[in-house]
């Protein structure tokens, strides 16, 4: 069944050739698109899989995938985009995802394809010059040096030229190409990516970016500078009726309404904006003027959306940080506090007034999106450093040499140098531009990897997201069995509301039994009113319950967020505090998941048939890590998650539903505790049981393979060694 909602054609460039192909489609509807199409493409298109140890190898094969929601207007799914490959940065390199927003995946449809997949390396600097079917491999030496706000800019004029050698406005090869008011798309990196450190970007817009992976760096070893696509197609739609009616029902029930917005506002810090503030979408009741995580905005601007959203969380400004909104305006934030304030800023929370250095904060995140780096582990590596110099460690001729203007640390002088360093590799730059945790390996300091106390590194050579995982075990769990951090903040929307509520010293709005409840009921089939799989007590921590809600995330995540693309700040929908029973959009029949998917594709699927898709697509994932040398002794934690108690988190509490040991349910404090390592083997068994993994090196079994229409891995497997044996 051909399935509507796909563009039909996958473009795939071999920039060693500079040449096109055009690959049908149809043979990879299965795997919905997204995430679960680039790893489809790279197991058919990689034949070295075995052999690739780092993303910068020319046999990577990158993807840039839409889905069939990319284009049209279901709610937060619009306008999302996955890149998948082979990734860089770590001591051991998996197969990675990044995801980014905008309009680029929209407007990639729009001109008929459903995603590009590239291969090989360019003989000098290119950009790809999409125009509807018409595909050009342009050379981009006089991109290269530019930034990523440059590029673009040049990029879309060029586009818009009305010159008959631009091939948009004019007659081009005797075709009429078509017209159109919009602006280019373009995907670039900046400096950071043409030297190819592994912390680089990818960059579209002004605040949309890939950065886990180090996608950035793979562009910049494939000599590859952009892609810009312009289109003037449509998205075909099997039931627009449906599509309409259920867009309207989802904005109406259960989205925060941006012109009345009711959340009380705590301070000046606007962290209020997070929970439940307008970064969460449909969980939202904050007021959107603070959509910009933590950083104080103007009330007098209203946000702006990626294509489709219907709850927007970036915003336009006359300053820095325009459209940069979440984790990038706040990297610097500790360092230019420290700054302003001296030691006395370190025992800050979330809360307090940091509107004096809201200017450097935001123009440290704008350097980022500029340059085309990646925000989320320098946060954590800057100020690491920035200790180790105020001891005497970091500086010109000390152990850790550098010539960096250290006396400078937290203002505009020093973050610019820094963020110079890792993007031309120069000075201190070098050494991190191979990845955080390998630099401090070489900088002789993997104590402070082991023992947590000044860097927080917990799993996959990755910083913590802020969500500790012998607190938040779906989060950790989740996560080392991954290849990246799981960045799944609709699933822990539970901690933000409760503890938002905590600090603001509000009645929490459900009790912790009824939101147990109320998101087991969504977590279908796996974990599907079983409360207890959300229960984070200590006697509950390496249940088979706790598993089973592990697995049904993963799952989820694989076919509705990371390859249908809905956004990780709007879905899954689970709890719902914009709605009446507080019940979200997640499976429901009319608005949930799977009608989007039937009214888009025409075909007709439960919410349970599309977690299965998950499962699919994890475990061709699981089966690329296999080959790739992955086993179950590698997905552990950081020592220190293990030998030492988890002693603060970002509101001094860490409150979430846990049952005492007569089984009553509350809210209760997570700090305080640690993992146990033979604990979490036993976890890890309840799950490579589940999900029908050999509990001795986690790896699929045939069985499985065959019950999921995967013996064409399963096969490749076996040759390969790599086969999970029966238990």
């Amino acid at each position: 069944m051909k399935l509507k909602g796909f563009a039909g054609k996958i473009l795939h460039i071999d920039l060693t050739t500079l040449s096109t192909h055009i690959i049908d489609t149809e043979q990879y509807q299965r795997w919905g698109g997204g995430h679960g199409l680039g790893a489809a493409l790279f197991w058919d298109l990689c034949k070295e899989i075995e052999s690739i140890t780092d993303g910068r190898d020319a046999r990577n094969v990158v993807t840039i995938a839409a889905s069939p929601f990319s284009g049209t207007n279901v709610p937060s799914a619009g306008g999302r985009c996955e890149v998948t490959g082979m990734g860089c940065g770590s001591e051991k390199n998996w197969f990675v995802r990044s995801n980014f927003g905008g309009h680029f995946s929209a407007m990639l449809k729009h001109a008929g394809w459903d995603a590009v997949t590239i291969s090989g390396k360019a003989p000098h600097p290119v950009y790809l010059d999409i125009r509807n079917d018409k595909v050009m491999i342009r050379a981009a030496n006089e991109l290269w040096g530019m930034d990523t706000y440059d590029t673009q800019q040049r990029i879309q004029e060029d586009v818009a030229s009305v010159e008959a050698t631009a091939g948009w406005s004019a007659m081009s090869d005797g075709n009429d190409i078509g017209r159109t008011t919009q602006k280019a798309a373009v995907l670039t990196i900046g400096a950071a990516g043409e030297n190819q450190s592994t912390l680089a970007s990818l960059l579209h817009g002004a605040g949309n970016a890939a950065g886990q992976g180090g996608f950035g760096a793979v562009f910049g070893s494939k000599n590859l500078k952009a892609i810009s696509v312009i289109g003037t197609g449509a998205v075909e739609i099997a039931d627009p009726a449906a599509l309409v009616k259920a867009r309207f029902i989802t904005r109406e029930k259960f989205a925060h309404d941006a012109d009345n917005h009711t959340a009380k506002e705590i301070g000046t810090n606007a962290a209020a904006s997070f929970m439940p503030g307008a970064e969460l979408g449909f969980n939202t009741q904050g007021a959107p003027a603070r959509s910009n995580a933590f950083a104080r905005l103007s009330k007098d601007h209203r946000v702006t959306a990626c294509h489709g959203c219907i709850n927007g969380c970036k915003q336009r400004l006359d300053g820095y940080g325009n459209e940069t909104t979440c984790q990038t305006t706040f990297w610097y934030l500790a360092p230019a506090l420290l700054a302003a304030r001296g030691p006395a800023a370190m025992k800050m929370t979330l809360f307090d007034d940091t509107s004096d250095v809201t200017e450097t904060q935001m123009y440290a995140g704008e350097l980022t999106q500029r340059l085309g780096i990646n925000s989320y582990p320098i946060g954590e590596a800057v100020l690491w450093l920035g200790i180790l110099a105020q001891y005497g460690v970091v500086g010109p001729g000390k152990p850790i040499d550098s010539n960096l203007p250290w006396d400078k640390f937290g203002t505009k002088e020093f973050v610019t140098a820094f963020c110079e360093a890792i993007a031309y590799r120069t000075d201190i730059g070098e050494a991190l531009a191979e990845g955080i945790v390998p630099a401090v390996k070489f900088f002789g300091r993997e104590q402070d990897l082991k023992d947590g106390k000044l860097l927080h590194f917990p799993y996959w050579d990755m910083p913590e997201h802020g969500y500790d995982p012998r607190a938040e075990l779906t989060w950790g769990y989740g996560t080392i069995m991954d290849s990246r951090d799981i960045n799944d903040h609709m699933f822990n929307v539970i901690y933000w509301q409760t503890n938002y509520e905590a600090a603001a010293d509000i009645p929490h709005t459900l009790d912790a039994k009824t939101t147990a409840a109320i998101f087991a009921e969504k977590m279908i089939p796996y974990a599907h009113n079983m409360p207890e799989a959300l229960d984070f007590s200590e006697k509950n921590m390496y249940s088979e319950s706790v598993a089973r809600a592990v697995q049904w995330q993963l799952h989820y995540n694989r076919f509705y967020k990371n390859s249908l693309l809905m956004c990780d700040f709007r879905w899954p929908d689970c709890v719902n505090f914009n709605n009446k029973d507080a019940r979200g959009a997640t499976a429901d029949p009319e608005v949930g998941e799977q009608a989007y998917w039937n009214a888009v594709t025409g075909e007709n699927i439960s919410f349970a048939d599309g977690i299965r898709r998950g499962r699919e697509i994890f475990n061709l994932d699981n089966a690329i890590w296999a080959l790739q040398g992955r086993h179950r002794d590698m997905a552990v934690f950081q020592d220190y998650i293990y030998d030492s108690k988890f002693k603060k988190s970002k509101f001094g509490a860490y409150l979430w539903p846990t049952t005492d040991d007569e089984g009553e349910w509350d809210y209760r404090d997570l700090v305080g505790r640690q993992l146990d390592r033979d604990g979490v083997e036993r976890w890890k068994d309840h799950y490579y049981r589940l999900e029908g993994w050999d509990l001795n090196n986690g790896w699929p079994t045939r069985s499985l393979l065959n019950e999921l229409d995967m013996n064409h891995v399963a096969d490749r497997l076996e040759q390969a060694g790599k086969l999970g044996q029966e238990s």
